[in-house]
C-alpha cells in the first residue's frame, strides 16, 4: 500500500507540537496519516493538523452535552464546533461512534447524530459502530483502579440493526467495525 500511519491515544491532540512534527515528516516520506481523535483540542490546533493528515477518525460519543459530559468529563460543545469546522476543510473524516446500551443508543442520540452528520459540509456518509466491550476490566483489577462507578453493556444485536437502519434512512453507510 505504500505505507501509513494512524495517530491515536489517549488523545494525540493534547500533544500538538510532537504530533505536527510526526506528521510533517511522514508526510516527506508520503506515507499517509491519520488521526484517529475526539476532537477535544483548540481549533487551531485542529485546524493545523488538518494541514497534515490526509484521515481524521473522529469518535462522537452522545450528542446531549450533559450526558457527554457525565460519561467522559467534558461537555461536547467544543467537539462539535471543531467538527464543523474541520468539516470546512473538505478533509476526510469518518465517524466511529462508541455504542453503548443505554447511553447513546436511544433512537432519539442516532437521529441528533445523523442530523449532525448530515448538516457537516461535503460528503459525510460513512460511520463505523463500536459496539462496548469490556477488555479494560481486568486491567482495572489488575491494577486497583475503579471503573468509574458505571456497569456498561453492550447493545444486542436488534439495537445495532436499528441504528444501522436509522442512520440509514438519513442517507449514511453505518457498519460495525473499522
Amino acid at each position: 500500500s505504500g505505507g501509513g500511519v494512524t495517530f491515536s491515544g489517549g488523545e494525540p491532540l493534547m500533544h500538538a507540537a510532537y504530533l505536527l512534527e510526526a506528521l510533517k515528516e511522514c508526510g516527506k516520506r508520503m506515507y499517509h496519516r491519520v488521526v484517529d481523535t475526539t476532537a477535544f483540542a483548540n481549533l487551531e490546533t485542529v485546524l493545523e493538523v488538518a494541514k497534515h493528515t490526509e484521515l481524521f477518525l473522529i469518535d462522537l460519543k452522545v450528542m446531549d452535552s450533559a450526558k457527554h459530559k457525565e460519561f467522559t468529563g467534558v461537555s461536547n460543545e467544543k467537539i462539535l464546533s471543531n467538527i464543523v469546522a474541520l468539516a470546512k476543510t473538505n478533509c476526510e473524516i469518518i465517524f466511529r461512534i462508541p455504542l453503548i446500551k443505554d447511553i447513546n443508543t436511544s433512537e432519539e442520540n442516532s437521529i441528533e447524530t445523523a442530523k449532525f452528520i448530515n448538516s457537516l459540509e461535503g460528503n459525510r456518509t460513512v460511520v463505523n459502530l463500536l459496539p462496548y466491550h469490556n477488555i479494560a476490566e481486568n486491567k482495572h483489577i489488575k491494577l486497583g483502579t475503579p471503573n468509574n462507578n458505571h456497569v456498561f453493556e453492550t447493545p444486542n444485536l436488534n439495537e445495532i440493526t436499528n441504528i444501522i437502519s436509522l442512520f440509514k434512512s438519513y442517507g449514511i453507510i453505518a457498519s460495525v467495525g473499522g
